[in-house]
């Protein structure tokens, strides 16, 4: 069980070979200055090989965090299923006057910032394990933990933190293991920080639209109602034959108003007021019959109960 991938930066080909792997990271820039030359093509390769894609940074730690994550981040028109690594080591002349404590500081800074910025996308630490046994201090690693253990056989990178990501050899080319079961399986699991697709219009059938219903008192209550013709009663077949909105007055009194709103989104002059009483007054109000009326916005000064009636007709 597992899959495999690699990890790429400027002194790879632009056009690595993919086969047998399952997801890329590209390293996109350093500092507040370099950028990959070859990141986008490398990145386009990968996904037009179906692979998932990572695009990492490597830090300057020096630097203010939010100038290197806005850098990182604006070069990228960062799409949905993409994944955003922080490279965390610091063993080159810009990060070696760097103290270890201020490094971890900026680690937990810079994963913060950027999921921030990328709230709908997995947001990951890549650290080796010097760094995440000695350098970091509060075992926080964003999204996912990316953890190198070279030299190590694939998923058994020797640590106890939940890991994602393993880069099990650096030799010639890193190359990197996932414990998940498949491409498929990698690939649902960036999707997943996306927000859930709003819910579908509600559609309502005959035996929704023959529910009872409660109009509250002083406020625009707007009923769906389903004319003749629609998808759910097409003309031709079985469709909807003469209808009406019945209101009775509740607890009091009510004056009420009515207008019709038509598909195409306009909507009628309100109707004229019209009493109904406790007493025993109802309104009745038909539907025009054929019409594309799909919903009545009901105003009433009282509580009213409401429902409709009708029959079908072939």
């Amino acid at each position: 069980m597992g899959i495999y991938g690699q990890d790429w930066a400027s002194y790879q080909s632009a056009t690595p070979d993919t086969t047998g792997l399952s997801f890329a990271f590209v390293k996109v820039s350093e500092g507040l200055g370099y950028v990959n030359p070859r990141w986008v093509t490398q990145r386009n390769h990968a996904k037009s090989n179906g692979l998932v894609w990572g695009g990492y940074h490597y830090p300057h730690m020096g630097n203010s965090v939010q100038d290197e994550a806005e850098f990182f981040l604006s070069q990228v028109n960062w799409e949905p299923g993409d994944m955003a690594v922080l490279d965390w080591e610091g063993y080159d002349d810009a990060n070696l006057g760097v103290s270890r404590a201020h490094q971890a500081a900026y680690k937990d800074a810079w994963l913060r910032y950027v999921k921030g910025k990328l709230p709908h996308n997995a947001v990951g630490l890549y650290a080796n394990l010097d760094y995440w046994r000695n350098v970091d201090t509060t075992s926080f690693y964003g999204d996912f933990l990316w953890i190198a253990t070279a030299g190590r056989v694939a998923g058994n990178p020797g640590i106890q933190a939940d890991w994602l990501f393993h880069q099990y050899s650096d030799s010639g080319v890193d190359r990197d293991y996932c414990h998940l079961g498949s491409t498929q399986e990698l690939r649902d699991w960036t999707l997943s920080f996306q927000p859930a697709p709003p819910a579908p219009a509600p559609r309502f059938t005959e035996d929704d639209m023959l529910s009872h219903f409660a109009v509250p008192a002083n406020a625009a209550f707007d009923l769906p109602v389903e004319p003749a013709g629609t998808a759910d009663s097409p003309q031709g077949g079985a469709r909807n034959g003469p209808l009406w909105v019945c209101l009775a007055a509740q607890g009091g009194d009510a004056s009420v108003i009515t207008t019709f709103h038509h598909e195409g989104g306009t909507w009628d002059t309100p109707a004229q007021p019209v009493a109904v009483t406790v007493a025993g007054s109802k309104l009745v109000l038909p539907l025009p019959a054929g019409a594309d009326v799909d919903k009545v916005r009901i105003q009433s000064t009282g509580p009213l109960l409401g429902y409709v009636t009708g029959r079908q007709v072939a």
